[in-house]
């Protein structure tokens, strides 16, 4: 049940839904007091979520910082959350903008930081028509030339409440030497490291995938709206939202 109701609750939190959803108000009401205000209410709104400024600006205050790790150290689990591939109608596994997870884990694995890769990564649709995600990066990781016996699958997890659960399932059972390191996208992180806490897993944030870096500003990235951050706004406002609801409810 909380797993649907927190994709319609995602689903609501769409500003463009918000701006749509006012115009069609204004277009049925007959008061043309209230019409007229539901109108700069829909234009203000679409001012507010286009505006590149704002939106790094809170983004860029939400990511985890960058994690340093120390020369020479090493560890013996990579977990690594899905999130950044799916599938076509054909069964074939494509990646999505936030690949770059799978990029760190690479590194940290053949640059010796990390021994084993954990994958956790079922199917986040509602209705489950197609395989677990884990198993097309599996598939990535052995052609990038990591060992399959390092490579340890976790195919149930749709959320990151059941990621943390389902991994400490398997970490608990291969009784490797902890803290682990994490693996997710810097706006995601937040929220995950606060779910494996509270399933007690020892953890070491390492940030991937940035949706926005310190840059000079400039007319055009403070100014100008911008379509794409209307559109961007979304994962923003999913993963505060998911945060502090994962908090109200237990979960983190």
């Amino acid at each position: 049940m909380f797993f649907v109701l927190s994709k319609v609750l995602y689903f609501l939190l769409i500003p463009l839904l918000w701006i749509l959803g006012l115009l069609v108000a204004a277009r049925i009401v007959k008061n043309k007091i209230l019409k007229h205000r539901l109108r700069i209410t829909a234009i203000i709104i679409t001012l507010i979520f286009s505006n590149p400024y704002l939106y790094r600006l809170l983004v860029f205050s939400w990511q985890y910082k960058p994690t340093v790790i120390e020369m020479g150290k090493n560890y013996s689990v990579g977990i690594l959350l899905g999130g950044m591939a799916g599938y076509d109608k054909h069964g074939n596994g494509f990646f999505n903008e936030s690949c770059d997870r799978l990029i760190a884990t690479e590194t940290l694995y053949h640059s010796g930081i990390i021994k084993k890769i954990l994958i956790s990564g079922g199917n986040g649709a509602l209705t489950k028509n197609q395989p677990a995600e884990a198993f097309f990066l599996q598939q990535v990781l052995l052609k990038n030339g990591v060992k399959k016996e390092d490579i340890l699958i976790e195919p149930l997890s749709r959320n990151t409440y059941e990621n943390g659960v389902f991994s400490k399932k398997i970490l608990d059972s291969i009784k490797l030497m902890p803290p682990y390191i994490l693996i997710t996208s810097a706006i995601h992180m937040k929220r995950s490291v606060a779910v494996f806490k509270k399933q007690g897993i020892q953890i070491i944030p390492y940030t991937s995938d940035y949706k926005v870096i310190e840059e000079n500003n400039n007319f055009y990235n403070t100014i100008i709206p911008s379509a794409k951050v209307l559109d961007n706004w979304q994962d923003y406002i999913k993963e505060v939202v998911g945060y502090y609801v994962y908090k109200l409810t237990g979960k983190a």
